[in-house]
């Protein structure tokens, strides 16, 4: 079984598809912390959420060096001025209290071994790196590229070095998350971010708190017994 399909126990469960160079799926981390920090306080009694991140390489294509921001930025959207890109997704960061710092960012990375770090943690560790990354990238303009860049990133968000070396050197992390982008694929999600509910409710892109508690409402509705 897809692990994003698995029945949830007596603790909500967010599976979140994403890439960490997609700015839609920063402020989609904000949106989805803002939406449980409201369940929590609503469901005091409630067991913690369970929140499991999944990859989505939106351009897999890209060497494993990467390649200059401002080339892929014209081949992906021509002629078009950066700032008018940036335009909408930075006001909607704005508004959940981010200030990403498009200019700085001078590569264009390939993700894969970032999802492997992400791959080979679980619960606070996971949601460490992941905030790590998406700060890193679009706040600093750090090389996701990078063997060095990557190691730091990791340690800061507290993993040891034989976690470090579990993703980025043992093929079978990289594997898996190539194999998890496919599995994604499969069940038909072609952007993200996309999120997935107790395996059975799917939100798709950057939608704001009240979209994801009325997910969170109706996936817990369909495992009360009727009466």
């Amino acid at each position: 079984m897809n692990p994003i399909l698995e029945p949830a126990g007596d603790a909500l469960r967010i599976d979140v598809v994403s890439d960490v160079v997609c700015p839609w799926c920063y402020v989609g981390k904000r949106q989805l912390e803002a939406a449980l920090a409201r369940w929590r306080a609503a469901h005091p009694d409630a067991p913690e959420p369970a929140v499991r991140w999944h990859p989505f390489q939106l351009n897999p294509d890209i060497p494993d060096e990467g390649m200059n921001r401002a080339d892929y930025l014209r081949e992906k959207f021509g002629a078009s001025d950066p700032a008018a890109i940036y335009q909408r997704v930075s006001a909607a960061a704005r508004a959940v209290g981010l200030a990403p710092e498009f200019a700085k960012i001078a590569r264009q990375p390939n993700t894969l071994r970032a999802h492997a770090l992400i791959g080979v943690a679980q619960g606070e560790a996971q949601q460490a790196i992941v905030e790590r990354l998406f700060s890193a990238y679009f706040v600093e303009g750090a090389d996701l590229t990078s063997r060095e860049a990557l190691e730091t990133l990791a340690r800061e968000a507290g993993f040891d070095e034989a976690a470090i070396r579990a993703a980025l050197d043992d093929g079978a992390a990289l594997e898996r998350a190539r194999q998890a982008d496919l599995d994604a694929r499969e069940l038909g999600i072609g952007g993200v971010p996309f999120f997935v509910v107790d395996g059975k409710v799917g939100v798709s892109g950057a939608q704001g708190a009240d979209a994801l508690l009325g997910a969170f409402a109706q996936a817990r509705a369909s495992d009360s017994p009727p009466g």
